[in-house]
């Protein structure tokens, strides 16, 4: 690798390492500790293929191997013992309603997997819903399905005052 990418990767990885752990956190549901492993294997490949997927899009290679890997973490860990969850890291910018944050995030972790990072990356990410299709490597339809019936899901347990 050129010292030129090397600079060009180290201006990546402090620009976008923020985004790709609170990504990492809120699809997997993850502790901080599992999902900065995720980011750092989401970068290690990002700065193996960086000559070849720095003039494409890295920021987007970058967060589908996190999703991808958050999904297949959630799979394994699904078969072997209950899922835990952590709050996701802090930001700069202020709520000004804690407490309904932490009910949807403690809802999105009720839903599946797959669903849970159509919902992130379409309302916290605020990705398209092709780009989200693309991220996920699947259809359109499937978004947009997975979409609608994660939000089905979650109004459903507002209806029935499961949510805080």
């Amino acid at each position: 690798m050129t010292d030129e990418d090397e600079a060009a990767f180290d201006e990546f990885v402090a620009a976008r390492s923020t985004s790709l752990l609170r990504t990492a956190v809120l699809v997997c549901g993850a502790s901080a500790h599992d999902a900065e492993d995720l980011v750092q294997g989401a970068l290690e490949k990002v700065y193996r293929h960086w000559p070849r997927i720095r003039r494409d899009n890295p920021d987007a290679y970058a967060r589908k191997v996190v999703v991808n890997a958050a999904i297949n973490k959630a799979r394994r860990r699904r078969v072997l013992q209950e899922i835990t969850f952590a709050r996701p890291p802090e930001t700069a910018a202020g709520s000004p309603d804690v407490d309904l944050r932490d009910s949807l995030i403690e809802e999105l972790r009720r839903l599946p997997p797959r669903m849970r990072a159509v919902l992130v990356l379409r309302y916290w990410e605020d990705q398209s819903e092709s780009a989200t299709a693309a991220l996920l490597g699947c259809s359109l339809g499937t978004v947009k399905s997975q979409a609608a019936r994660g939000l089905a899901k979650m109004r459903e347990s507002v209806k029935e005052g499961v949510f805080r």
